[in-house]
Order: C-alpha cells, then structure tokens, then sequence
C-alpha cells in the first residue's frame, strides 16, 4: 500500500483512467470482432462493410483518447480492410 498522499492520489487516478479506458478498448474489441465474423461469412458483404467503418470509427476514437496507439489502429484497420477486400473478391 502506497505511504504518502500523494501515491495516494495516483493510485485512485489511475483506477478512473483504467475504467474509463477500458470502456473504449472493449468496444474497439466487440466492434473488430464483430467484422471479422461478418467478412468471414458468405454473402453478407453490405453487412460486412457497415460493421468494418463502425470497427474503424472505434478504432479511431480509441487512439484518440490515446488508449492504443495511432500506429496500432491504423495496422488494425489496414488488416480489417485487406481481409475484407479479399473475401470481396479484390486484391
């Protein structure tokens, strides 16, 4: 346990910015997850494609708040988007 009240502070602090952005993260989750599951089934390519912008909508806001990285968004995104492109039947 932490001495001074300073740590103190931190350690509630902390605590509000994990919940806080947990909520985003998770979300991000749900939402990525949600695409693939629809790319990877047949012919639901309309479905597919609206669940890919809200997966990147989330992706976004998420690093944003700075809860992931930019880098790691934009690499979510781009392997969201080939996957989709290539049950699509693109390249």
């Amino acid at each position: 346990m932490a001495n001074t009240r300073s740590a103190l502070k931190r350690i509630r602090s902390s605590e509000k910015k994990r919940q806080r952005n947990r909520i985003f993260r998770s979300s991000a989750r749900t939402y990525v997850k949600k695409a693939r599951q629809l790319i990877t089934e047949q012919g639901r390519t309309q479905e597919s494609e609206a669940a890919v912008r809200q997966a990147i909508s989330a992706l976004d806001k998420a690093a944003q708040k700075g809860v992931i990285h930019t880098n790691n968004a934009a690499r979510r995104k781009s392997r969201l988007m080939k996957m989709l492109n290539q049950e699509a039947g693109g390249y």
